[in-house]
């Protein structure tokens, strides 16, 4: 979706259930009963799995794609959406819509009813005009319900609180979750990031996960600050992204409702000379919380920059500082309400 579990997860009737997801929902679209079937099947349509850029790159979208009346601002976005999800495409007039799987509805000129596949996988969906194109990696979820005594396909998930915090809908547990085998790892789910770097450190083949759309607009939103500023970066370093329930757990943390375990948060740091450690940002010297103010900032500035942010959700924002296990680092979240520690 722009999704619930791409994150996003749309629930059973195709909407957001979590105020953050609300900027990325899912809205069934009604089916013309005069549309046509569009020609644009063809199984063989490849993923985006080209290799992140060694630099920064802008990478807007070349054409004025929506997907259920959000704009894709990306030349590549990840839709995470549920087994037999409808979702309702537009672009200009003479583009044409293409995809591996699922049907497709031509509306009108431009405007397609996209039924998703029934099977869970990863499929390309794309928008062309011309030599311009829109890349769609379309991840068809593993619903909730697949989740039996707290296990995915031998992975372990665990158990989300049913009641969620303070009666707000985002901590309703996931619709699904995105199977993630290893040839999947690499595959593109926005400009600077790829879906492995959001993957839970339990062990487990195939590995499952939930990441937000919603978190992943933000995360390029502020690379693309961080390269504004004069700090040069590709992208950057996710400590950790999703976190199962299960593994949250085992890693001692005693709170059920961490974003993580949503796919709507991650940790991280700039590591342009790839030592596992934040870079020193500010000059002095030190790699210390310093350097994490310096990326946090530019964190801020996206959230508050509305104008060129529009898409941008509120959320959470963290400054950790190094200790024996890590470097400094910060927390990103998207909530949908700003959070500050």
């Amino acid at each position: 979706m722009l999704s619930v579990v791409v994150g996003v997860v749309p629930n059973a009737a195709g909407s957001s259930a979590a105020p953050e997801h609300d900027a990325a929902a899912l809205i069934d679209a009604p089916v013309n009963a005069e549309a046509r079937v569009s020609a644009t099947l063809d199984p063989t349509l490849p993923l985006d799995m080209r290799p992140t850029p060694a630099r920064f790159e802008p990478s807007p979208a070349a054409l004025e794609v929506t997907v259920d009346g959000v704009r894709i601002p990306h030349e590549v976005l990840a839709l995470s959406v549920l087994p037999g999800a409808v979702l309702d495409v537009e672009a200009p007039a003479d583009a044409t819509l293409r995809h591996a799987a699922g049907s497709v509805l031509q509306v009108d000129a431009g405007r397609w009813t996209f039924t998703a596949p029934d099977t869970p996988g990863a499929w390309a969906l794309r928008v062309e005009q011309g030599g311009a194109q829109v890349h769609l990696n379309l991840l068809v979820l593993h619903p909730q319900t697949a989740v039996q005594g707290g296990s995915l396909g031998g992975f372990r998930i665990g158990q989300y609180r049913e009641a969620p915090l303070r009666g707000d809908p985002a901590y309703l547990p996931p619709q699904g979750f995105v199977e993630v085998p290893a040839e999947l790892q690499g595959l593109r789910v926005s400009p600077h990031f790829t879906l492995g770097q959001f993957l839970c450190k339990q062990p487990g083949e195939p590995a499952f996960l939930a990441l937000s759309t919603p978190l992943l607009l933000k995360l390029e939103a502020v690379v693309g600050e961080l390269n504004r500023r004069g700090i040069e970066t590709p992208g950057l370093a996710v400590m950790s992204g999703f976190r199962t329930p299960w593994y949250n757990r085992a890693i001692g943390n005693t709170t059920d409702y961490s974003r993580h375990l949503w796919g709507d948060a991650a940790d991280v740091y700039i590591d342009r000379d790839g030592d596992g450690d934040m870079d020193d940002l500010n000059g002095d010297g030190r790699r210390d919380l310093a350097d994490a103010r310096v990326l946090a900032a530019a964190v801020e500035a996206v959230e508050q920059g509305a104008e060129t942010h529009a898409h941008i959700q509120p959320g959470g924002l963290g400054l950790y500082r190094r200790n024996a296990a890590h470097g400094p680092f910060v927390h990103v979240d998207a909530r949908g309400r700003a959070a500050r520690w």
